[in-house]
């Protein structure tokens, strides 16, 4: 068997257009989704501290940031809502009139071909910043044998399907629903096509994890849960054949994309589903990666752009298609530098 000195790997490692040459990865504007967030208001710029050159956008400002992307050829957008008034089922989200309604109508008329998600879930929404409605005394399909505070699943169907049929009525391209409810995409597929909207696609939250990664993001959707957290729902991040359960069933209920959260602390999970189901695979890098790559940067302990581009080499190498990132804009830069 050849060996050292006839084997040298390092041949292939010269110059950097022979590194261009048999590079095994490749990462494009193409695999880019770009996460904003919406609320009402005009000419709303309002910085999100914890996540350095991102901010809370008025409609008419994520229309001139949808311009931007679509003129850097990065393909879709994920829209998250801040609302005006919050309740206890979250009723802006399936108000016609509601934020990301709206967001949705004005961004597909000034950026017909950008493709717009919508995050379908109750968090933003709600005044308790749970993902669906609580078992309360006074609350639909009250349930005496659960604990007070418990969130009710079934409840919470009734609920996504309303609200996704009212987010593709606006244009939505994409629904991703993202609660980790039990039958959430067998219940939005149903509901969508009972309204006529059989060519809407699902972008399931197939496993996402209760994180600690999450952080900024509560800042940035005002949405922190009032009390305890979210791992009577979300998955508990020691399993991974649980993961590959969840796709399963989402996969049977008719999810046309499949989806990893958070994507770092997880890229095992990703290589799995992908390596056993054939559906389009995302991952998304969540706010906590994102705000630890800058805190560092800012200290001068790393290189920014080359551990962020090196990050998302890692989650494209791991086998995800598509990667939402607060990067994206960053990402398309530094790919063209």
């Amino acid at each position: 068997m050849s060996h050292y000195p006839v084997l040298r790997p390092r041949r292939l490692r010269m110059n950097q257009n022979l590194r261009r040459m048999v590079r095994e990865t490749t990462l494009s504007v193409d695999n880019l989704i770009a996460p904003l967030f919406v609320r009402h208001g005009q000419g709303v710029e309002r910085p999100i501290v914890s996540m350095p050159g991102h901010n809370q956008l008025s409609v008419d400002m994520a229309v001139r940031e949808a311009e931007t992307l679509a003129e850097m050829g990065i393909p879709a957008v994920l829209l998250f809502g801040i609302p005006q008034v919050k309740d206890a089922t979250g009723s802006e989200n399936y108000d016609p009139e509601g934020i990301v309604p709206q967001a949705i109508r004005a961004i597909k008329a000034a950026v017909p071909e950008m493709i717009v998600i919508s995050d379908m879930c109750c968090c933003e929404y709600t005044d308790h910043g749970h993902c669906g409605i609580l078992n309360a005394i006074d609350s639909p399909g009250y349930d005496s044998h659960l604990p007070e505070g418990y969130l009710l699943n079934d409840q919470t169907l009734e609920i996504l399907g309303h609200a996704s049929t009212v987010h593709a009525e606006a244009g939505v391209d994409i629904i991703a629903p993202s609660g980790m409810m039990d039958g959430m995409v067998g219940a939005i597929r149903q509901a969508l096509d009972a309204a006529g909207f059989a060519h809407t696609t699902i972008m399931s939250y197939s496993a996402k994890f209760a994180s600690g990664f999450y952080g900024p993001f509560r800042d940035a959707a005002e949405s922190p849960p009032s009390f305890g957290d979210r791992s009577q729902y979300q998955m508990d991040p020691p399993n991974s054949r649980e993961a590959l359960k969840e796709v399963s069933l989402d996969v049977e209920e008719g999810a046309d994309i499949l989806m990893v959260k958070p994507a770092l602390a997880y890229l095992d999970i990703i290589q799995r589903i992908k390596d056993e189901f054939a559906l389009p695979l995302a991952a998304y890098q969540v706010s906590g990666e994102f705000s630890m790559v800058k805190a560092a940067a800012a200290q001068g302990w790393i290189d920014e752009d080359r551990v962020a581009l090196e990050s998302l080499y890692a989650i494209r190498r791991a086998g995800a298609d598509m990667i939402i990132t607060y990067f994206a804009k960053d990402a398309v830069r530094w790919l063209k530098g």
